[in-house]
Order: C-alpha cells, then sequence, then structure tokens
C-alpha cells in the first residue's frame, strides 16, 4: 500500500488496488457516460457545531450510511458537474470550476445544508484530478467529467434539516453524452408534467428536480423522443429547458443572427455552459438576448424561416442540436433535421477553448496538472 500524505484539509490515501494501465485502456474505450469510474473518490464529512472536517482522497467505492439517514426520507441531496480536459500542451486544466462551486454553495443554501468553502471545493478538485490524471482521456470532445456530491446524512426520521452531511467527489471519463454521437435529437414537448415552478428549487441542482423529470422523460421515450422540452408551470406556454439542460434558439433577422435563450425566472437552472456560450455568441459577432419564447412562437419562427437552429446546451453533453419536435399542438422539423452552422461554430468554438487549442480571454480554463 502506498503511504497516506495530508494537507491542511486533506489526506491523500492512494488505492492499493488501483487499475492498471492496460485495464484502465480498456475501460476508457468509448465508455459510456457515468459508468465507468476512476480509481479515487474524495470524502469530506460536516457535523452540526463542528463544521467542516478532514477530507480524504481514497479509492473509489461503496459508502456506509444509516438507513435513517436523512437523505433517504427526505431528499437533501444536491450535485454538480463540470469537467476537466487534456490541453495541446500535454497539461490538465478544468473549466470554470469556481463557477460550480458557487452553484453548489446556492444549492445547498436553498436545500438548507451547509455550505462548502469554494477553497474546500477546489482543493477536492485539485486533489482528485492531480491523482487519477492518467484518466483524462486526449481526444478533442473527451473529458474527465467531475461529479460533486453532497447528501444529508444524519439518522433521524424527524423532517428537519440534517445536522449531518458528507460530501462526496467522483470522476469518470467522458465521450458523448448521447450514445449515438453528436446529431440533432427529437424531442417532446411535455404539457402534463413541469420540471419546476417559481419559488420553487428549479435554480438548484438537486437530485430531486431529476427525480420529478424521469415520468416525463419516460413519456417522450414512448413518443419516439430522445428528449422532453419543458414548459413554464404557469401558462404552459415558455419553454424552459430541455431534459436537464438550457436550450437556444438562433434566428435570422434583419440580416443579423440572433441567439436566444430563456431567461432566468428562478425556475431555470443558471448554466454554466448557457453563460459560456452568451459570451462566446456575443465575440463571434452574434446578437445574444435572454427573453421568454413560447411554443406558439417557436413553431411560428421555425415556419417563416425566421429561426433557423436550436440547441440545447450543457456540461454533460457540450451542445446538441434539436432536428425535430413533436408536440400535442403537432409536429416540426427543425432546419431540415440537421445541425445548424451557428450550434457547430459554437461547439467547435468552446470545445477548442476547453482544449487549449486557442486563446483563453477570459480565464477560464484552471491548470491543475503540468
Amino acid at each position: 500500500m502506498k503511504p497516506a500524505t495530508s494537507t491542511s484539509t486533506l489526506e491523500i490515501q492512494p488505492s492499493d488496488h488501483a487499475a492498471s494501465p492496460e485495464q484502465r485502456s480498456k475501460l476508457m474505450t468509448n465508455p459510456r457516460f457515468g459508468q465507468v469510474f476512476s480509481d479515487h473518490m474524495v470524502v469530506i464529512p460536516y457535523k452540526e457545531g463542528q463544521g467542516w472536517g478532514k477530507g480524504v482522497l481514497k479509492a473509489y467505492g461503496p459508502i456506509e450510511m444509516s438507513p435513517a439517514s436523512s437523505v433517504l426520507h427526505y431528499g437533501q441531496a444536491i450535485f454538480e458537474g463540470f469537467k476537466a480536459y487534456k490541453q495541446k500542451d500535454g497539461s490538465i486544466a478544468a473549466f470554470r470550476p469556481e463557477a460550480n462551486a458557487r452553484r453548489f454553495a446556492t444549492s445547498a443554501a436553498r436545500l438548507a445544508m451547509p455550505e462548502l468553502p469554494e477553497a474546500r471545493f477546489l482543493e477536492a478538485a485539485r486533489a482528485l484530478i492531480t491523482q487519477d490524471h492518467a484518466w483524462v482521456p486526449g481526444a478533442v470532445g473527451e473529458s474527465l467529467y467531475m461529479r460533486p456530491l453532497m447528501i444529508a446524512t444524519e439518522p433521524a426520521l424527524g423532517v428537519h434539516a440534517s445536522s449531518e452531511y458528507l460530501f462526496l467527489l467522483m470522476a469518470c471519463p467522458s465521450g458523448a453524452y448521447f450514445s449515438g454521437g453528436v446529431k440533432p435529437v427529437t424531442v417532446w414537448i411535455s404539457e402534463e408534467y413541469v420540471r419546476a415552478a417559481p419559488g420553487g428549487t428549479g435554480f438548484a441542482k438537486c437530485a430531486g428536480n431529476y427525480a420529478a423529470s424521469l415520468v416525463a422523460q419516460s413519456q417522450a421515450k414512448d413518443q419516439g423522443c430522445d428528449q422532453v422540452v419543458w414548459l413554464d408551470a404557469i401558462h404552459r406556454e415558455y419553454v424552459e429547458e430541455m431534459g436537464g439542460m438550457n436550450i437556444f434558439f438562433v434566428y435570422q433577422e434583419k440580416g443579423e443572427t440572433v441567439v436566444v435563450t430563456p431567461e432566468l425566472t428562478g425556475s431555470l437552472l443558471p448554466g454554466i455552459t448557457r453563460d459560456s456560450l452568451l459570451q462566446l455568441a456575443r465575440e463571434m459577432g452574434y446578437k445574444a438576448e435572454e427573453r421568454k419564447i413560447s411554443v406558439a412562437e417557436w413553431k411560428a419562427a421555425v415556419a417563416e424561416g425566421r429561426m433557423t437552429e436550436v440547441f440545447a446546451c450543457g456540461t454533460a453533453a457540450v451542445i446538441t442540436p434539436v432536428g425535430q419536435v413533436k408536440s400535442r399542438r403537432g409536429d416540426w422539423l427543425v432546419n431540415k433535421g440537421e445541425t445548424g452552422p451557428v450550434a457547430a461554430r459554437l461547439r467547435e468554438t468552446l470545445l477548442n477553448l476547453q482544449h487549449g487549442l486557442v486563446p483563453d480571454p477570459h480565464g477560464w480554463m484552471k491548470r491543475i496538472v503540468g
């Protein structure tokens, strides 16, 4: 067994059964998203009155908890997702991890959970990426996906905010999010179910939001669709998100390309990829707007030729074009069911930036190794 080392807040306990280079190479060959995990994970405990304790980086594996743990009964669970990328010089850098740390804290506050200090979040990320750097794939579009998680662990059945929590960070090599690769998807507009409502937890990245989405996603699959599109909870008219991703619409108006995404109302997740694309779009000469878009406008604008592309974005999928829309109001194609030039250009620009192939004027990439 390799000797343990430590920092001021994190003990490093290297695994004594890490994958061999041959085993790792086999596991990293076309891995399904979230199915293959690296050798280690980070665990940091919290206890009311004591705060965050010393964490440990140790072998990835099961955790032990009481069946009475609050998370299993009352759903106090939040998570994040960000990526580490191999750079052209062989180093490894993470994309905007501090933004994920801030959003993680926002989610924690909404669910009455303790906020993990940004410095502890980033220290955990740096330690795990450094320890498992061999798990970072090298091709453009591939990455090491990082999954921070916080759960309530107090063994008590009373309905109250837990007094004990566990922060975990795990990692998995990632290729294409959709099994068919990057190609336009077919979406189903859900009018029966909603993802979130004003005053709810829509802006937080909490587990319950995703649990509530699964029945609508199953409905979408029954309709022959890849993803579900969510509408607002009050009017059931305005587009909010696509699955767990933010959505963009591309217009051609008066000789100008306009990229539009639904405005943040409190029921939408403030996506970090969303924010990045808004900035990149403006730098590329497009006009970028945040406003409400109704289903009626979507259908009419496509029919009139004013809306030329639709795509979704998120950490896992990066950019995914929408080729066909199905709904109880009728079906329609977007851009003849093909990937449009704006989505393709934005995706290429973002990936090139993430892999260090083009300049990074915003300082989004945080060097971790090398």
